[in-house]
């Protein structure tokens, strides 16, 4: 049984950085098995029906301004895998979550720079998917649910987002993690290693600092897919977090 991912993706120069989770992403492939395909969801890609990419090989999507020139030419053409496409949708229409594929899109920064730091050759094939911030949390998990069998057939699926991402409040030349922000993963860490779903699915209310940490859902969301995934076993460890600009958060969860 393969264990399903998060990992923030922070700014897009991160796959051009150098720090403690970055050696993390590139070491994360060491002494694990080399998945069959990935299925990655992002933050970045918003639809408001549940969509699944289905592409031969994937173009690279700059969604991004004002970085690095070498991020402009960095590419990640990944091959896509029509035929788990197809299995993604069927499993979703098993249960009862809307769907439709999509055939032209590429991988958007949520989904490259985290790629190329683990498996930087792009030879695995990839599905992405998008997400949508209007559903409840709980159906959130639930498509995560709906995929949990991929896991039994090496497939690695990922989430990639932020649990704290306020660009608002970054700060570029902070040196310090501001209390809020560590105050709101503290609470969210305390959560999932409970598996509390109750709690989880009503974050916006009960944890501290929600509306700063998570001012739009779209980067949280991708946390509660990951999640879902591993509903039968219900284990969730914390591999990393630390933190940019203040309060922009890197983290890594497992969820086996």
């Amino acid at each position: 049984m393969m264990p399903s991912y998060f990992f923030a993706h922070g700014a897009p120069s991160l796959v051009l950085e150098e720090h403690a989770y970055t050696d993390l992403l590139k070491e994360f492939a060491a002494g694990r098995p080399k998945p069959k395909a990935i299925v990655i969801f992002s933050a970045h890609w918003e639809e408001p029906v549940q969509t699944v990419s289905s592409v031969d090989q994937y173009s690279t999507i700059y969604d991004f301004g004002g970085f690095q020139d070498e991020l402009y030419r960095m590419t990640y053409p990944a091959p896509g895998d029509r035929s788990l496409s197809e299995q993604i949708q069927s499993l979703f229409t098993k249960g009862g979550i809307p769907s439709k594929l999509d055939e032209a899109r590429g991988l958007d920064h949520g989904a490259w720079a985290v790629l190329k730091l683990i498996y930087p050759d792009a030879d695995i094939p990839v599905v992405a998917l998008s997400v949508n911030r209007y559903l409840t949390n709980e159906q959130q998990y639930e498509i995560g649910k709906a995929l949990s069998e991929l896991r039994e057939q090496d497939v690695l699926i990922i989430g990639s987002g932020g649990t704290v991402h306020n660009l608002r409040s970054v700060n570029w030349r902070a040196q310090d993690v501001d209390g809020w922000a560590g105050a709101f993963d503290n609470w969210l860490q305390s959560k999932l290693e409970a598996w509390d779903t109750a709690s989880l699915f009503n974050y916006e209310a009960l944890a501290p600092n929600a509306r700063m940490a998570v001012p739009t859902s779209e980067h949280f969301i991708p946390l509660l897919i990951a999640m879902g995934t591993g509903d039968a076993n219900r284990k969730a460890k914390l591999l990393h977090r630390s933190y940019q600009y203040g309060n922009l958060s890197l983290s890594c969860w497992q969820f086996d």
